[in-house]
């Protein structure tokens, strides 16, 4: 198989992005479905641990610790060298690690995984955007002015 090298880095940061956002029990379903699982070793982890989240008073004012957050981050290299990275809020260690072997397929051969998972969960995540978009539809209220005519 060949490398997978003219990508940009921002399609492998898109994929990592649906991947980690993605819900747990949908990306291990697809990955259970994955028909050839490459062995792998653990270069890092998994292991939990803490970022800090970072806010800013009006959007643009100065920034602050606002508090921590509880991250699960694994690093695997599968057995043609490719080495990825997986990280997720929560303590979900094998959702990091499956990422993170995710990641590595991805930096082999982005196509395969694109169509087979990476979409599949794109789909999945704008089908619950849509879902809450109109559940919120649902309580919107239309505030109006009536102006009297004798002012």
């Amino acid at each position: 198989m060949q490398t997978q090298t003219s990508l940009p880095d921002t399609d492998r940061k898109a994929a990592l992005d649906v991947l980690a956002h993605a819900p747990a029990k949908a990306l291990a379903t697809l990955w259970d479905a994955w028909a050839d699982k490459p062995q792998h070793s653990k270069v890092r982890g998994p292991e939990v641990g803490l970022v800090m989240l970072r806010g800013r008073a009006g959007g643009g004012g100065t920034p602050f610790n606002l508090g921590e957050a509880t991250v699960s981050r694994a690093s695997v290299r599968i057995v043609t060298g490719q080495v990825g990275h997986g990280y997720c809020l929560g303590r979900d260690l094998a959702k990091a690690e499956i990422i993170a072997v995710i990641d590595a397929l991805w930096q082999r051969d982005a196509a395969p995984v694109e169509s087979q998972i990476i979409q599949p969960l794109r789909t999945l995540a704008t089908q619950a955007d849509q879902q809450r978009r109109e559940e919120s539809a649902a309580t919107r209220v239309d505030f109006f002015t009536m102006v009297r005519g004798d002012n």
